[in-house]
């Protein structure tokens, strides 16, 4: 297939991307390279440094596309809180572009890149696709509006929709060429990456939010998921994308791992001492997250197979000596 790749030069969207040469597919990724690398695209695919906003210069109804997997956008759940207005422009003011495009082109399927967040504070676990959505920060408030977006186009024009709901996503693709691609964020706030920089002696400590939290060990956990698995996943949602439906589907290992497990596990692999401040929780931060992906299982076909701590943060710590250190 042709398939446009929006946000491909960012983590999850450029490693996505090269799965999808592998399987033979052509990848064209649209990124203005706000937040994402260059050097992270794939060199035999077509890059067009873009916004999504001006997705229609290349979704043109003569160019052919198969498909859109639409990875753009804001992230940090935080910052959304504080510059709501540019979560709205981001994530919907700008993908409804996208969604005009795709929609002009002819393009018959599409697949979203979502997230856990849409669920708040989970009032049942483990989460599965149809628990309560109430969002409580911006950023997931604004992904659940463009989920909604979807289900309206798909009911309306027919669009083969496919929104995938992130949890906890790690590690790195390690090629066997030795190329390497992984994750990088500036300002950084997931929990692994910023182990990765104490055990690199670029943070002084790590500082844990809450130890007095209804867990095993006081700390929060979370269901994380290997971005290799996660990636394969884009590619079995294309497969079972039908049109006039958006099918939605949770995406985790189904088991959690609390904080400090995380810090013990990068000890493991980095050998660091990797010292710890404990801060006070964050507001708005669930005790725990943990996945019902049992629908991703029976439908896709999925199973995660790098689920375990080590393996993701011992690609995670491969690729940040190569690449970022």
């Amino acid at each position: 297939m042709k398939l446009l790749v929006t946000g491909g030069a960012g983590y999850v969207g450029s490693v996505t991307s090269r799965l999808l040469l592998d399987a033979g597919h052509e990848v064209v990724v649209l990124d203005n390279l706000s937040t994402g690398f260059r050097e992270a695209i794939a060199p035999d695919a077509t890059f067009v440094q873009a916004d999504i906003a001006d997705a229609g210069t290349v979704l043109t109804p003569d160019a052919g596309f198969d498909a859109v997997l639409h990875f753009a956008g804001l992230i940090a759940a935080g910052e959304s809180m504080h510059k709501p207005e540019l979560y709205w422009d981001h994530n919907v003011q700008r993908s409804l572009a996208l969604l005009n495009a795709v929609r002009a082109a002819g393009v018959p399927r599409m697949v979203f890149s979502s997230t856990a967040a849409v669920y708040g504070n989970p009032t049942e676990l483990p989460i599965t696709e149809t628990a309560t959505k109430a969002p409580t920060n911006t950023y997931g408030a604004t992904k659940l509006t463009f989920d909604f977006a979807l289900t309206s186009e798909a009911f309306a024009h027919g669009l083969a929709a496919v929104s995938l709901r992130y949890f906890n996503v790690a590690g790195a693709l390690i090629r066997e060429d030795g190329t390497a691609i992984g994750e990088r964020h500036d300002p950084e706030t997931h929990l692994i990456p910023i182990t990765l920089q104490v055990a690199a002696g670029k943070r002084e400590k790590l500082q844990i939010f809450g130890d007095d939290y209804p867990t095993a060990d006081g700390t929060c956990v979370r269901d994380y998921i290997h971005v290799q698995d996660l990636a394969r996943a884009h590619l079995l949602a294309l497969d079972v994308a039908a049109p006039g439906e958006h099918k939605i589907f949770n995406l985790g290992n189904g088991n959690g791992f609390s904080n400090l497990e995380v810090v013990e596990a990068a000890r493991q692999v980095t050998g660091a001492e990797l010292p710890v401040e404990i801060a006070p929780q964050r507001q708005g931060d669930p005790a725990t997250l943990v996945a019902g992906s049992q629908k991703a299982r029976d439908e896709l076909g999925w199973i995660p197979e790098k689920n375990t701590l080590t393996d993701m943060i011992g690609d995670a710590w491969a690729f940040y000596r190569s690449h970022v250190a």
